[in-house]
């Protein structure tokens, strides 16, 4: 059987077809209207500088969670990211997210909880000890990082948070607001973008709410002021500027869920025995590698995660 290489899928195959042809009406007007945008730009100079500056995070403990593994360069991890919210390419993130100003912040938490209210971020994760974990991250697309994420378990928000006996899932749904987030403005997926967990999963050790990465606050492109990463699934599975968590008894339907559930399923856990539909995910690129290595099952992290799906068909709960 013939398995193509990264160099040979064209963007068109990587994506599906009908949210291919809408990013290229993306492209076409979100070029047409940079040259207004730029015109601006100088009377945004200060807002842009401060909202982007690059904050030390205070009392940073390393996680013994954390992989040895080299981590990848700061360009890298800030540079090459899917966030569509800003736009579908690689580079679109850093490039149109310069302006998003991630203050004030708050969550929405509701459904089956206990006391749902709407919590001012910094109120939010006042009580958690921040540290650091160095993960491996790996790509449904099939390449992969290591990244020196800053955060706190969401087991330990859960658990403040109360969540009612009949909860079964945690529902996350990121912004909603085309001003901010330019590519919202284009259908490329069913915005607001919205992503869930098992409680199971959340409430793994491994599971963590992000707030930052090398030490610092996370840059916008990164999922700024707070995300989701869940280490041994796939990237698109952590959502990123969270602004609800929704407490419910149903399995969530996550936006590539929706958009195309044949090939991106609710677990998304890192499976190299189950190919995506257009590709083999029996191997990934790490950036700034040439080799291509072979994907670990559960993305290595199998001896912390495995036990959550005993008796669970993973062919078939992809």
């Amino acid at each position: 059987m013939l398995i193509k290489k990264p160099a040979d899928i064209p963007y068109s195959e990587v994506t599906p077809k009908g949210l291919y042809l809408r990013r290229r009406e993306f492209i076409h007007a979100a070029a047409a209207g940079a040259i207004g945008g730029a015109i601006g730009l100088s009377r945004f100079a200060v807002e842009t500088l401060n909202a982007q500056a690059r904050t030390k995070l205070p009392n940073v403990r390393k996680s013994p969670l954390s992989t040895s593994e080299t981590v990848n360069s700061f360009e890298d991890v800030t540079g090459y990211n899917n966030f569509y919210e800003f736009g579908t390419d690689k580079a679109d993130p850093k490039a149109n997210a310069q302006r998003f100003v991630p203050k004030p912040w708050t969550i929405k938490v509701d459904g089956l909880v206990k006391t749902p209210a709407t919590i001012d971020l910094d109120t939010l994760i006042k009580p958690y000890a921040l540290e650091e974990r160095i993960y491996r991250m790996r790509c449904v697309e099939g390449w992969s990082m290591v990244i020196p994420w800053v955060g706190f378990p969401l087991a330990d928000l859960v658990k403040s948070l109360e969540p009612q006996p009949s909860a079964k899932f945690v529902e996350f749904t990121t912004l909603l607001d085309a001003s901010r987030m330019p590519g919202q403005r284009y259908p490329v997926l069913q915005w607001p973008y919205v992503e869930g967990l098992r409680l199971d999963e959340a409430m793994n050790p491994l599971t963590l709410m992000v707030v930052g990465v090398y030490g610092e606050t996370l840059p916008n492109q990164n999922g700024a002021p707070i995300r989701l990463v869940i280490p041994w699934k796939y990237g698109f599975k952590g959502i990123k500027s969270i602004v609800r968590m929704r407490f419910t008894d149903k399995q969530p339907r996550g936006s590539w869920e929706v958009a195309q559930a044949r090939e991106y399923g609710f677990y998304a856990n890192v499976n190299p025995n189950v190919d995506h539909p257009r590709w083999s995910q029996a191997t990934e690129r790490r950036l700034g590698e040439f080799r291509r290595r072979k994907t670990e099952m559960f993305n290595g992290y199998g001896a912390q995660v495995a036990s959550l799906y005993t008796g669970l068909d993973l062919r078939k709960n992809y």
